[in-house]
């Protein structure tokens, strides 16, 4: 099995996000231009950033799939979340960019009201965008890696803020242009959320940080393997879409290497088994101490 072809097809979802930037970028920036609508530059902007942060993701994923060397002994897995916590920085000050932007529109009174035609225009790319967060969505759950997934909900808050452009913009024709700027400040505060929740999820991710109920997971698989008697010990560390897990079993005392060293490996099978992004296992195998109360529970 090829432990990097899900990756080579998270890139495949990485170019896609690069192709649909890159053109509804320029379309949104040229009719919001034109149409002078403030929500739909401001929204064109927002898609300049997704192109570095799924530029970042895909330069992440390119390196992830170096083998291990002297210096990487488990590999380059986390390149592609490091690129994924650059890409939310970049994205965080674009954001803030686009809401002081929108502050000072109101600040200023600028309340030129956009062209209809603006409206649809927003409409259009927010379904192009739900289409792509479709389509990633379900490579990054066939992947299962986090940075495509990550990207997806990019897509969405993406689509999302197309939505809420298309609401500001239609709302401007009927007397309220200052809702256009509303929109625009609406982008801005999901560009920096979307970046607070990348940087959230990388950071957790390179600190070590698991999922409480992913653990909780793993104990009960490794509970249920006949002559497994406690667990003192159960850690699990993610590397960019792959999973390393350490534990420490309990056995009966009175077993034999080659009966321990059994137990050990239905317990690594099972880990594989369980979820099938994990890479490796690390089994340490202790006596049952029978004063202790078995720690199962």
């Amino acid at each position: 099995m090829d432990i990097y072809e899900d990756i080579r097809k998270g890139e495949r979802g990485a170019w896609v996000s690069i192709a649909a930037y890159i053109g509804l970028s320029i379309f949104k920036l040229t009719c919001g231009y034109w149409l002078a609508s403030n929500a739909l530059v401001a929204d064109g902007f927002n898609n300049l950033t997704d192109i570095v942060a799924s530029v970042a993701v895909l330069i992440g994923l390119k390196i992830s799939r170096k083998p291990p060397d002297s210096d990487h002994t488990y590999g380059h897995f986390r390149a592609e979340t490091i690129a994924a916590l650059v890409a939310s920085l970049i994205m965080a000050i674009v954001g803030i960019q686009v809401i002081f932007t929108a502050l000072r529109s109101l600040y200023y009174g600028d309340t030129s009201s956009p062209e209809l035609a603006a409206g649809g225009v927003a409409a259009f790319c927010a379904v192009v965008m739900w289409g792509v967060y479709l389509y990633n969505r379900k490579l990054a759950k066939q992947t299962n890696s986090g940075a495509l997934m990550a990207a997806a909900k990019d897509n969405m808050s993406d689509a999302l803020v197309s939505v809420g452009a298309t609401i500001g913009i239609v709302g401007s024709q009927f007397g309220l242009p200052w809702l256009d700027m509303v929109a625009a400040l609406g982008v801005g505060i999901l560009i920096c959320y979307t970046a607070w929740s990348i940087f959230g999820e990388a950071t957790h991710n390179l600190s070590d940080g698991y999922d409480e109920e992913e653990l909780a997971s793993l104990r009960s698989a490794i509970r249920r393997i006949d002559g497994v008697e406690g667990i003192k010990e159960l850690k699990a560390r993610i590397h960019g879409n792959k999973v390393f897990v350490d534990v420490v079993i309990e056995v009966d005392p009175q077993l034999t290497v080659k009966q321990s060293h059994e137990i050990s490996d239905l317990v690594e099978k099972e880990m594989y088994n369980e979820k099938q992004n994990v890479l490796g296992v690390h089994i340490h195998v202790e006596p049952k101490d029978e004063i202790h109360q078995d720690n199962l529970t």
